[in-house]
């Protein structure tokens, strides 16, 4: 059966679009959204069965988690454990907008997103049909609405055409992004830029709406993937050098959020960019055999170790840096009720 198509021409279609939308993702269902950049696969962040089906029609696996969309930037610390002063700084500059932030999650939250290493990509669109749909239904995990290696779809027509057998249902908000002409095709649509905000210092994951000087205006110390995979080689060569053994390699701030979450177009896709039809420029392509190449390389997952194998020591030598609980300490999950209490009740967060 293919996926029923709600309009919002008018005021009334829109109310009823809405309100069908968000009871099917009250119910666990699967949909198409449209964003500020382009439509996507949504599904219930609370749910995992819901999640899974996202990820399914996607054609991805787990090691691929969908990055998250919520409706205002006061949910940023309801989701994140801790969020650095550039972190901050860029969420109260560019949000709403095309910036998706990786962020340590709450380790507290009832959620599976996937192997998310304890991170999770955050995005306020600046799209007002998708906040409003956004406040009724709390966060939701959102990835574009593609099948993998495809373009991203930017209306109702492209997402029924990619997706239409794999979704309950489109909401069908027009083209995107706002106010694009029918001669700019899909595929020079930019996604959302997405920065690793969870090291030492922010890492620029995938470059794409906003350009890097403004971003350096909020955040002066931000690498590009280029400029991280060099500091990484010089800090290797340093070690080779002096003959010092390296206790923890590869724990280094910067790779830990990004991979699980590359492809978050935008709040959107999460899969790593190579220039191929509807994906933006990377900004810089990492060293072959690389831990950011293999990380990066999704095409053939198959063909290495999976991204938990890879980070295993890097979560083992950031645990107590990244904040988590002690060893044998237990942190037990909030209930549902709870979580979702944190979204729609202010009063509610701690």
């Amino acid at each position: 059966m293919s996926a029923t198509v709600y309009t919002t021409d008018t005021a009334e279609d829109r109310t009823r679009a809405l309100e069908r939308i968000r009871d099917l993702l009250a119910g666990g269902r699967t949909v198409v959204i449209p964003t500020d950049t382009v439509y996507g696969i949504a599904a219930d962040a609370f749910s995992p069965g819901a999640v899974s089906q996202l990820l399914a029609a996607k054609g991805r696996s787990r090691t691929m988690p969908p990055p998250v969309l919520i409706a205002d930037p006061g949910v940023l610390d309801a989701l994140a454990e801790t969020v650095p002063a550039t972190g901050r700084a860029m969420a109260e500059r560019f949000w709403p907008g095309a910036l998706t932030l990786i962020v340590r999650a709450q380790p507290s939250l009832n959620w599976d997103l996937g192997e998310t290493r304890g991170t999770v990509a955050l995005r306020v669109p600046a799209d007002e049909l998708t906040r409003e749909l956004l406040r009724a239904t709390g966060p939701l995990a959102v990835s574009s609405a593609n099948r993998t290696g495809q373009t991203a779809a930017t209306d109702a027509v492209e997402a029924m055409a990619q997706l239409g057998e794999r979704v309950e249902a489109i909401l069908d908000g027009g083209r995107r992004p706002l106010g694009r002409d029918e001669q700019t095709p899909s595929t020079e649509v930019a996604p959302s830029t997405i920065i690793d905000v969870t090291g030492d210092r922010p890492v620029v994951v995938r470059t794409g709406a906003l350009d890097l000087a403004l971003l350096r205006e909020t955040a002066p110390d931000l690498l590009t993937r280029e400029e991280h995979e060099r500091i990484l080689r010089d800090e290797d060569s340093a070690r080779g050098a002096d003959g010092s053994p390296d206790p923890a390699e590869d724990s280094r701030p910067g790779t830990e959020g990004q991979d699980a979450q590359d492809s978050a177009a935008d709040g959107a896709d999460a899969a790593p960019v190579t220039g191929g039809p509807g994906e933006g420029p990377r900004a810089g392509a990492p060293e072959p055999g690389s831990l950011t190449q293999r990380l990066l390389d999704t095409d053939n997952p198959s063909s290495g170790p999976a991204v938990d194998q890879l980070r295993t020591r890097e979560a083992a030598a950031a645990g107590s840096a990244a904040g988590s609980a002690p060893a044998g300490q237990r942190v037990d999950p909030l209930p549902v009720e709870r979580a979702r209490a944190l979204f729609f009740d202010p009063s509610a967060r701690d």
